[in-house]
């Protein structure tokens, strides 16, 4: 049995915790507000950085605050991606709607050479896989590399977890020799939410390949909020489906939480340096909700 990971932290005000894997727990607590520009990431040269958004696609005030508080966010801390978790459209799918939900309010950042990478939600065409600027090529499921060090994504349609996508998922797991492997899709497999909760089935289906080929991180939306959930036999699950929709006070009582905020948008910033993963989320008024960090797990560490 491989061992997991080393270590975790989470910022809480000023206070830095060291943690071991399975004491996550001071993450419950609701850290202080901090301004976006705050320094809860490294921002070092030449580490990998990305942005997180879920449920994004209305067109909406709300979506359009959070696309100002990320390209602020960009400004500090130059992130290269941003992967998108789902229902990129609501309603319909026209090309003004492509515009009115998705290259106006990121327009900046697409200016910027901002990457997008999607996937496709409960409340997306398929066809979706086909607009350029999501960047999925044609298919409803797909990996990725990191322009630079050893980190790999896998963009999966948790809509239809049929076996041939299963197959796929086995092969490219089993052929990636990337040191962090970073699974992204739109139903989540744990969740506190009272209106979903977790996908119970779906998780059958993926944990099993997610320990045997050593996926550190999973990335979902899906619930219209925020929560970071206590590690999961050695795998970090977040739920970020609130960068458009919100359902406030939708977090139910649970101990699988370490942290979890309902009241507000938000979105998240990433930063792999190495063995570390370093994470930052951030609300609608640009001020920080959780950060925090871990280490990749032991037994998957390369060079």
């Amino acid at each position: 049995m491989r061992r997991r990971f080393a270590s975790s932290w989470v910022l809480t005000g000023v206070a830095v915790s060291m943690l071991t894997a399975h004491a996550l727990t001071i993450a419950a607590q609701t850290p202080p507000s901090k301004a976006a520009g705050d320094a809860a990431l490294p921002n070092k040269k030449g580490s990998v950085k990305f942005a997180v958004i879920g449920d994004t696609g209305t067109g909406g005030s709300d979506q359009l605050r959070i696309a100002e508080r990320l390209t602020d966010s960009r400004n500090r801390f130059p992130f290269e991606f941003a992967l998108m978790l789902g229902d990129n459209l609501y309603g319909g799918e026209g090309p003004d709607d492509f515009a009115r939900k998705f290259e106006r309010p990121y327009k900046a950042l697409l200016d910027g050479g901002v990457k997008f990478h999607a996937v496709l939600g409960n409340h997306d065409d398929p066809k979706q896989a086909f607009y350029k600027p999501f960047n999925m090529n044609g298919e409803r499921y797909y990996s990725f590399k990191a322009p630079q060090g050893s980190v790999r994504f896998f963009a999966l349609n948790s809509n239809y977890m049929d076996k041939a996508q299963l197959a796929w998922l086995e092969k490219e797991l089993s052929a990636s020799d990337s040191g962090w492997k970073i699974a992204f899709f739109h139903h989540p497999l744990y969740s506190s939410g009272d209106k979903h909760g977790a996908d119970e089935v779906l998780r059958e289906q993926l944990e099993p390949l997610f320990l045997k080929y050593g996926v550190d991180l999973v990335l979902t939306g899906h619930e219209h909020f925020y929560e970071r959930i206590k590690p999961q036999k050695g795998i970090h699950y977040f739920v970020a489906g609130s960068s458009a929709k919100l359902r406030k006070g939708n977090i139910g009582n649970s101990d699988i939480t370490a942290k979890g905020f309902d009241q507000g948008y938000a979105f998240l910033l990433m930063e792999i340096d190495g063995d570390q993963l370093y994470f930052q989320t951030i609300n609608d008024q640009g001020k920080t909700i959780d950060a925090g960090g871990f280490a990749r797990r032991a037994g998957d560490k390369k060079s």
